[in-house]
């Protein structure tokens, strides 16, 4: 009997766009067949649909708190839920994770998943909205028959905060392709062609949304602290893109900024980069960081959420606390500095990885996962402020 899974999550996009994609790519065809149901999204959509999964977008599906499209957003995701009767709701990314659970529990979805990517509450805002974003999930909990963690620190979180049950929580790798360029001399020259960077450049480079949870301005601040004449070449577009161009004017930085925009070629340009840098308030366990290090790019990150699962200090590379770019700079300028020590992370770190993060690994989990053993057995009535399973 082939089972249905329907994937659901707000922007089908970066890293965990490209973790629900793989996850849904990577079921068995002959016991599964998967609809990706998305609010909005990139290239990610063409490679599920080339994959024979069903895409649907739901447009009422945004990711700013908006009450008018989340009812309506609520109220197409239960209707979708309902006709189609998947065996299973799996959902990404807050919003997603609200909407979609409530239609599902609504609907009486026999099962129904939540992966966390991350979290949606986090040291940088009011104490009040973390509180009431945690009292959220705690009450979703009772209707999620799993939780799927992108990292260790993430299923921590959630255990400690009484969120989900030990039994209830998979810790999983954030699933990334195998690397199909590694660093080397002749990939190296190819991808500073790309970008008209010379050979003797000093490159740090990095990739993700231009946005308030990856710091941009902490990088910028950084790159100009460091005592190495760096470039820095940013791979990703958002909100704060512009601001990034007129920070690296005020700093004199203009002519050592590249600031690329959404790029469908990331891979192929990862070897250009001496170091991968991150310089974020707080992540799950980012896709890029996982791609640089299988690609042999040696990383200096932010010590938050899930990130030392894969950097741990001083063995696969450097951690650094997040908002300080002094730090940021001098470890940086240590990495450039020290090739052999920064090498042998690179070493140590693809020895790490091993099969974890593969796609195929995930698919495996995901089976597992949604063929539970009693699902229905502890489930008890939700009410989310503003929702109710009823309403």
């Amino acid at each position: 009997m082939t089972m249905h899974a329907m994937h659901i999550i707000t922007r089908c996009e970066a890293g965990a766009g490209g973790v629900a994609v793989r996850g849904a790519v990577n079921l068995p065809r002959g016991s599964y067949r998967s609809t990706l149901v998305v609010g909005s999204g990139d290239g990610l959509l063409d490679v599920a649909r080339d994959a024979g999964i069903e895409v649907v977008v739901v447009p009422e599906l945004v990711s700013p708190i908006s009450p008018g499209q989340d009812a309506k957003a609520y109220r197409a995701l239960t209707e979708l839920v309902r006709t189609r009767r998947p065996d299973v709701v799996h959902t990404h990314s807050a919003k997603a994770g609200v909407l979609g659970r409530m239609a599902a529990a609504r609907a009486t979805v026999p099962t129904i998943v939540h992966t966390l990517h991350g979290f949606p509450w986090h040291d940088f805002q009011p104490a009040l909205m973390r509180q009431a974003y945690v009292r959220t999930e705690r009450r979703l909990s009772r209707v999620t028959d799993a939780y799927l963690a992108v990292g260790t620190a993430v299923a921590v979180e959630a255990v400690r905060r009484r969120i989900a049950r030990p039994d209830q929580i998979v810790t999983i790798g954030p699933a990334v392709e195998p690397a199909d360029v590694i660093a080397s001399v002749a990939s190296r020259a190819r991808a500073r062609a790309m970008l008209g960077l010379s050979d003797t450049a000093t490159v740090v480079g990095t990739v993700g949304r231009l946005d308030f949870q990856k710091a941009p301005e902490v990088m910028l601040d950084a790159l100009a602290a460091m005592s190495s004449r760096a470039t820095l070449v940013w791979v990703g577009g958002g909100p704060l893109l512009e601001k990034a161009r007129e920070q690296a004017r005020r700093l004199g930085l203009a002519d050592r900024v590249l600031l690329l925009g959404n790029r469908d070629d990331v891979p192929r340009l990862l070897p250009a980069f001496d170091v991968f840098a991150m310089s974020s308030r707080y992540e799950g366990l980012p896709c890029a960081i996982v791609e640089a290090q299988q690609c042999g790019i040696p990383v200096v990150a932010t010590a938050v959420n899930a990130v030392p699962d894969v950097v741990v200090p001083g063995v696969t590379g450097l951690l650094v606390a997040p908002m300080d770019a002094v730090s940021l700079a001098r470890a940086l300028d240590h990495a450039i500095t020290h090739p052999r020590q920064a090498a042998a992370w690179v070493d140590r770190a693809r020895a790490l990885l091993g099969e974890r993060y593969d796609p195929g690994t995930l698919g495996e989990i995901l089976c597992d996962v949604y063929a539970p053993d009693g699902a229905e057995a502890h489930r008890s009535p939700v009410t989310v402020p503003g929702w109710s399973r009823a309403s």
